[in-house]
C-alpha cells in the first residue's frame, strides 16, 4: 500500500563547495513518516520514496536531518532546471512510500 505525503517547503542551498539544493519535509509529517516507515529506513536513515514536484517524477531518498528534526529531500539539478527551482523558492511536492 503506498503512502502519500503532499509537502510545502521552501527551496535551501547546502552553504558548501558542492551546490546541493534540499527541501524539507515539515515536522509534523515527518514524525508521522518516521513512526509509520521506521522498518522501512536504509542506510543514514534513509526512506525510499518516489516524488513528484510539477511534471517531474523521480525515485529518491529523505533523510534524517539532526538538527530540525524532520527528513529533507535532495533536489537534483535535473529536476531544478525542468521545474525552474531555485534558492529560496517555495514549491509542492508529494512523496510516495512504499
Amino acid at each position: 500500500m503506498v503512502k502519500t505525503y503532499k509537502v510545502r517547503s521552501k527551496v535551501v542551498r547546502y552553504p558548501g563547495m558542492d551546490a546541493w539544493y534540499f527541501a524539507y519535509v515539515d515536522k509534523k509529517q515527518s514524525a508521522v513518516i518516521k513512526e509509520k516507515h521506521a522498518k522501512k529506513k536504509r542506510g543514514f536513515g534513509s526512506v525510499k520514496v518516489k516524488v513528484t514536484l510539477g511534471k517531474t517524477k523521480w525515485s529518491s531518498s529523505i533523510f534524517p536531518d539532526k538538527q530540525s528534526g524532520t527528513y529533507l529531500l535532495p533536489l537534483k539539478a535535473q529536476v531544478r532546471r525542468a521545474e525552474g527551482v531555485d534558492d529560496g523558492d517555495t514549491i509542492n511536492f508529494t512523496l510516495d512510500i512504499q
